[in-house]
């Protein structure tokens, strides 16, 4: 059942019902070996966090940050700070020193939490130029702090600045003045275009949200949620959250680049993910069947093609299963598709909420089929996060992004933009007044920028309106529509489409370089270099096939036309990529503007080009 005390309080009240019972599961930094922590211990070190914070001074409503990846430090230092009424703004692990800058001068922030040594050397460097930043606190105690630092210091020196709880009076008090209207975090968004705004988001607007995702989301104290996405991202901040409410374990997995070995150690039951994770995993497995002999191949076809019938044909679409049916997935579910299930460490699986990009229809029905419950949604940090999903044992359909939670109103505007208004839903955008005003209408409903249509229920996706091409004959392309189909394949590992403003579709496509290197060795294609093998004639007829494939439901005007092979991936670090990872356009079209227009020199036939 969950708990539904206010956020300042809720480790506490969970301690007092779950006690030494494991409340997350973790690596220090750097380690392998996977600890444990009880409720008891979680509520104690929050407490501490809270009493070291007011003898540093912290005032309710005042501002910290948190730069750092994800580690059980940080979920201390959150509550601790929510405990006496203070803001945590959570910062990207991945952030420059020029957004870390501008946030911490924009909030006015007091107290900064670092990670590891990456963090903490941006945030040194970027110290004098931060009027209000008076301590940096480090979560890794292998930093090594500057010897000239006077200003920083270990999470563990700081934890000792509320030993023995010596303003726990003052705590308890600041307990009872907690509110909805109080403000709990500040997200800045990334932005595609590269503009930055910190999202108000309040403690009214968590609790609305855990009640209505507890009413829909069927996770529970028994449940292994492992977490993949940074805590900074609102989907898993609010997952995680939602997760603590109902007492479940958290597996707080510190490095995502290594989440899939996380998973076969942990067995997780849940995670809530980006599409592209299950794109990856739908590959895995092709690739390997792909390789295995004829009969492997045949059996796991068989079994898939049961598993779709059983799950799509049938539970998707809210019908019971014919006993024949049931009898040949119970077989094929025991000899087989556990078997690819507990390849990804998921040997009991219960949901896995997907949301943050389009989701392909064909990786959609895999995960169903292998008999994992995928929970497609829909959301933005405006509207903590979930705005809709799938309901677990209910009817859904694939393509959708499942049903409105409760308590949210949702409406059809101008051009087919998704509106919204409810108790979700924040306030505006941190010291941004005329931002704020211009995202709201008259009726006070908030302006998504995502163009959709509801049906018998059910939320559907077009496009993203701000992103929608239209090309110099005139017709609207989707480009993010486009990439996906293009990402569920295993040759291809970044795609940005470009369209606006130009007579054709055309593409840069950046390739998974550990698989087409393997094909081309397989094809005794010599090269020297990535630049080499992305410029050779064999590699692009065998791209141009694939895509071809891949795009043939697409209209001949959506359908790329020319494409071109990248020797480096788009990074974040260059400024191609926002620290959620979705694509800067703008900046991947000044840095790639030659090779686009290239591509365009000459009118291609109706046959798609390589260049």
């Amino acid at each position: 059942m969950q708990n539904r005390s206010h956020l300042s309080v809720l480790i506490q009240s969970q301690a007092k019902k779950y006690g030494k019972r494991a409340a997350m599961m973790y690596q220090d930094f750097g380690g392998t070996e996977w600890k444990t922590i009880s409720w008891e211990a979680f509520a104690q070190n929050v407490k501490q966090v809270s009493n070291a914070l007011l003898n540093l001074g912290l005032k309710p409503q005042e501002n910290i940050a948190v730069f750092s990846q994800n580690c059980i430090q940080y979920l201390f230092t959150d509550f601790g700070a929510y405990g006496i009424r203070v803001v945590s703004i959570p910062f990207y692990a991945t952030c420059s020193e020029q957004q870390i800058q501008y946030m911490i001068n924009d909030a006015q922030v007091r107290i900064l939490f670092v990670g590891e040594q990456d963090q903490y050397d941006k945030a040194h460097r970027i110290f004098a130029l931060c009027p209000s930043l008076e301590r940096i606190i480090v979560f890794d105690h292998g930093v090594r702090i500057s010897t000239h630092d006077p200003n920083s210091l270990y999470f563990e020196d700081f934890l000792k600045l509320g030993e023995g709880l010596p303003r726990q009076d003052e705590v308890e008090k600041l307990y009872t003045q907690a509110n909805d209207a109080d403000l709990c975090n500040i997200l800045y968004t990334s932005g595609t275009t590269g503009e930055s705004k910190g999202v108000m988001l309040s403690y009214g607007q968590y609790a609305a949200a855990l009640k209505a995702n507890d009413a829909c989301v069927p996770v529970g104290e028994n449940d292994r949620v492992i977490d993949f996405l940074p805590f900074t991202h609102i989907f898993e901040r609010g997952w995680a959250y939602l997760a603590l409410s109902e007492g479940a374990m958290l597996i707080v997995n510190t490095n995502p680049h290594n989440i899939q070995q996380a998973m076969r150690e942990t067995h997780p039951t849940s995670m809530s993910s980006v599409p592209r994770f299950w794109e990856k995993v739908y590959q895995a497995v092709k690739s390997k069947i792909d390789r295995s002999n004829a009969v492997q191949q045949k059996i796991f076809n068989e079994a898939w093609k049961i598993g779709r019938k059983y799950n799509i044909e049938y539970l998707a679409a809210g019908r019971k299963p014919p006993l024949s049916l049931a009898m040949k997935y119970k077989v094929a579910n025991k000899y087989v598709l556990s078997l690819v299930r507990a390849q990804v460490g998921l040997e009991h699986p219960n949901i896995f909420p997907t949301a943050g990009a389009y989701v392909s229809p064909e990786v959609e029905e895999f995960v169903h089929s292998i008999g994992i419950c995928m929970i497609v949604g829909y959301g933005l940090t405006e509207s903590l996060a979930t705005v809709s999903c799938d309901h677990k044992g209910e009817k859904f359909t694939i393509g959708s992004v499942g049903r409105p939670i409760q308590g949210l109103e949702v409406k059809i505007g101008e051009n087919n933009e998704i509106l919204l208004k409810g108790p979700t839903i924040t306030k505006g955008y941190y010291k941004r007044e005329a931002l704020t005003a211009a995202a709201f209408d008259e009726e006070g409903f908030f302006h998504t920028g995502d163009a959709g249509y509801l049906k018998d229920g059910e939320l559907y996706l077009t496009e993203r309106i701000k992103d929608l091409f239209k090309t110099s004959n005139g017709k609207y392309i989707a480009p993010q529509m486009i990439e996906s189909l293009l990402l569920v394949d295993k040759f291809v590992d970044q795609v940005a489409v470009i369209a606006d403003q130009r007579k054709f579709v055309s593409a840069l496509i950046v390739p998974a370089f550990n698989e087409i290197e393997a094909w081309a060795t397989a094809h005794g294609i010599k090269f020297e270099s990535r630049e080499q093998l992305c410029a050779n004639e064999q590699v692009h007829n065998m791209m141009m096939e694939r895509i071809e494939t891949l795009q043939q439901g697409l209209a001949p005007y959506e359908q790329i036309k020319r494409f071109t092979l990248c020797a480096h991936h788009f990074s974040i670090n260059n400024g191609e990529l926002t620290n959620t990872l979705k694509i800067r356009r703008p900046v991947i079209y000044k840095d790639y503007k030659d090779v686009i227009n290239k591509m365009y020199e000459k009118t291609p036939s109706d046959g798609l080009i390589a260049h």
